[in-house]
């Protein structure tokens, strides 16, 4: 009778080894550098108005009457901590999005989450370097999003037409390419930009869209872009990081222009977290933050080609 092996980890001992082995790396580059580690519920009242992520929601017994979502980041708590004096912090935390699962995705997974304040986001950017030099990668290189458009599709994002973005898209392979500026950029940039860049070493894309600014600040100049960064390793998204936006009113027009584009699109639309406001109105220092993605970085590590060979459990196994 041949035995049930359906119980063993998805990851081998030796990545769950890797693992370990990186979370202490990481711990001690924090440390070496005096940036606290801190820990944030995974429950709140408030969702996520980013209409590209979708938050996975529960119940419980004590919050009877209350629908709670699942952190998507840990971010707006961490950002509550900054706007209480807590100087420089970092965070690995579980999180939680409401997608498809596939090779590069989970709907569980590991984030280590760090804002540097003082930092502006090419400083963080040296510090995401120095961290991939301390776990054995190499420095990345850095490319405007504008110069990585222009070398693969010949095309300035920042003042490229919209029916322009269209045709393109159709051209590979979105037959209805819908009328939203955000997400034509990100399919060309997923499809056609990132594939074809040479990279032979890590690599920061920056200088984003203003479209694309989310929670970042925008850079004042022609034509205005997100000071915003992402790094590659391989093509694939490791890692995002802003320059944080501090500007409340700012902030909730964002929010509430995010919500329309929700309802247009016919999805959810969470409340508005209203601590996370408070906590920007009563004044939230200068710094830049970065998520990083733990899981996808120790694929690169552990030289894996899909996610659930380095996550110790996955949905269909536990």
């Amino acid at each position: 009778m041949a035995s049930d092996t359906s119980w063993h980890p998805s990851a081998s001992l030796k990545v769950i080894k890797q693992r370990a082995s990186l979370l202490k790396q990481i711990r001690s580059f924090m440390n070496t550098r005096e940036i606290i580690e801190v820990d944030t519920p995974i429950l709140s009242h408030f969702g996520i108005s980013d209409p590209y992520i979708e938050s996975m929601t529960t119940s419980c017994a004590a919050e009877s009457d209350a629908l709670l979502y699942l952190q998507s980041s840990p971010e707006f708590c961490m950002k509550r901590l900054l706007a209480a004096g807590s100087g420089s912090i970092y965070q690995i935390a579980h999180v939680f999005r409401n997608e498809e699962s596939g090779k590069r995705h989970n709907t569980e997974f590991t984030m280590l989450e760090w804002y540097h304040a003082g930092f502006d986001y090419y400083q963080l950017m040296n510090e995401v370097g120095e961290l991939l030099i301390d776990i054995g990668l190499e420095r990345p290189d850095k490319m405007t999003y504008a110069d990585a458009f222009k070398q693969t599709l010949e095309l300035n994002p920042h003042t490229a037409a919209t029916s322009e973005l269209q045709t393109l898209c159709k051209q590979h392979g979105w037959d209805d390419a819908i009328d939203d500026r955000h997400a034509l950029l990100d399919f060309l940039f997923s499809q056609a930009v990132i594939k074809n860049l040479e990279q032979s070493k890590p690599l920061f894309i920056y200088d984003y869209p203003e479209c694309m600014s989310a929670l970042a600040t925008l850079k004042q100049s022609e034509p205005i872009v997100s000071e915003r960064f992402e790094l590659f390793i391989s093509g694939m998204e490791i890692a995002n990081g802003f320059n944080e936006l501090i500007d409340a009113d700012e902030q909730v027009k964002r929010f509430e222009s995010e919500l329309t584009t929700r309802s247009n699109k016919g999805l959810a639309e969470p409340p508005i977290d209203k601590d996370f406001v408070a906590a920007l109105r009563s004044g939230l220092p200068e710094c830049s933050g970065v998520a990083v993605g733990i899981d996808r970085l120790l694929m690169v590590l552990s030289k894996k080609d899909d996610i659930n060979e380095v996550s110790t459990f996955t949905l269909g196994s536990n």
